[in-house]
């Protein structure tokens, strides 16, 4: 589990296709605290550790993770949102996210207003009963309040922090993001449903 508080980014050094899938190798600052088979939130995608060094971890996309998300499109030299797994002990400032995404959107628009920036994305319409205003939304692995909420697309007001520290700040109108809405709406959509 996740809580969608990016805790760095990284780089893609090195892709490999395989017949199965893509190998990833990502540089990361805390790449020598990480073990074999931890989970490390990856543009909002949870992925496990193969291999790492002090500077790098490897991770292996299945050929399912590559048709559900973008990851397959990222190039070398690109940046990416990476979270470690919360611990059991640590704070929880964002929200419950899983690291599984849930669909594909894009950047509609990206707007700054004074200090901060506007940013509007799609909305896929498998995920419109999943997301409300000032509900929380995971995009790309960064946590973030739902400002306004129409038909098709949703905005957010992002901080100077995030904008600075996650990789929004290289985002533009047409750059693709994964999407995962709020656990809590799918089980109580769940548990709603008639029998």
């Amino acid at each position: 589990m996740f809580t969608g508080i990016v805790e760095a980014t990284g780089e893609v050094l090195a892709r490999t296709e395989t017949d199965d899938g893509l190998r990833l190798r990502l540089a990361c600052p805390f790449a020598g605290e990480l073990d074999g088979g931890q989970s490390v939130s990856v543009n909002g995608a949870c992925l496990t550790v193969e291999e790492h060094s002090q500077e790098w971890f490897s991770v292996f996309l299945a050929s399912e993770t590559v048709s559900r998300t973008y990851l397959g499109e990222l190039r070398e030299d690109e940046r990416v949102n990476l979270e470690r797994a919360m611990a059991a002990d640590g704070r929880f400032d964002g929200h419950v996210v899983q690291g599984h995404v849930d669909g594909v959107g894009e950047v509609r628009e990206v707007e700054e207003v004074g200090e901060d920036w506007r940013f509007v994305f799609s909305l896929p319409d498998d995920l419109t009963n999943y997301v409300v205003e000032k509900g929380s939304i995971t995009v790309d692995g960064i946590s973030l309040t739902v400002a306004d909420l129409s038909e098709g697309e949703f905005s957010v007001a992002i901080i100077p922090t995030t904008y600075e520290e996650t990789t929004l700040s290289g985002k533009a109108v047409g750059d693709p993001v994964h999407l995962e809405a709020d656990v809590i709406a799918k089980y109580v959509e769940r548990v709603s449903a008639p029998y």
